[in-house]
């Protein structure tokens, strides 16, 4: 990792408009879990419907996909990558530090929010805030690999990524039974289901088959995302 890249490509995303975006969401799921609790409206399967389907499958795609594609796409886009690319810095290295403020990113803006909201609505019966900031958390890793490659591979990264989120993880991932073993959320819910005894958390993908899935993306997205800047030159990046 590189201290130096890691910090200009902080600043970059936190200069941007998408800073909104990464502070909005989560705001608007914790000011929906404030006004939960306050009413009293927040009983246990009201808590699983917020962070199932709020966090784990509306706000952590987004934000992974704002999160990772942001990190690098745009410095690609606008040829910026050329001042990174002609240092002596391993191109391993700079994926490496590019992933890790993604990840950095998405535990500030979607993994932290989640426990704070699962604490808002339930408290800690049953583990079930801390199971989903698990959940969250390592489908995030996965996300944030999954999007920082597509960010490097194609030039139109964000509107690929939210088709493969809308379409693939949301839609089939959640109805199409073939799809569901090869849905991130699924994988991550896997996890979650495996920290609570929430009978309303409940995954269609082993435990067993989930975290080596959730590893495998995550290590090939990070491999491809080297490959592929490997090969793009410094005259490309221009």
């Amino acid at each position: 990792m590189n201290a130096t890249i890691a910090m200009i490509t902080l600043r970059s995303m936190l200069g941007r408009r998408r800073a909104l975006l990464l502070l909005g969401l989560p705001a608007l799921m914790l000011v929906l879990a404030g006004i939960l609790r306050a009413t009293g409206i927040a009983d246990m399967e009201v808590s699983v419907t917020v962070l199932q389907r709020i966090s784990l499958t509306t706000l952590l795609p987004l934000l992974a996909l704002i999160a990772g594609t942001g990190v690098i796409g745009p410095e690609i886009d606008d040829g910026q990558i050329m001042y990174v690319l002609t240092k002596p810095v391993p191109r391993q290295v700079i994926v490496l530090t590019k992933l890790a403020v993604a990840i950095g990113l998405i535990v500030v803006f979607a993994v932290l929010p989640t426990l704070v909201a699962g604490l808002l609505l339930i408290g800690t019966a049953e583990g079930l805030a801390s199971a989903f900031t698990v959940g969250v958390l390592v489908g995030g890793v996965a996300y944030g690999a999954i999007f920082v490659a597509l960010g490097v591979i194609s030039r139109n990264a964000v509107t690929v990524g939210l088709l493969y989120a809308l379409v693939w993880e949301s839609l089939l991932g959640n109805f199409a039974p073939g799809a569901r073993s090869a849905s991130v959320q699924q994988w991550a819910l896997s996890v979650t289901d495996a920290l609570t005894g929430v009978a309303d958390v409940t995954s269609t993908v082993d435990l067993g088959v989930a975290v080596p899935l959730l590893a495998l993306v995550t290590v090939a997205g990070t491999l491809l995302a080297v490959v592929r800047l490997r090969s793009l030159s410094v005259a490309s990046a221009e």
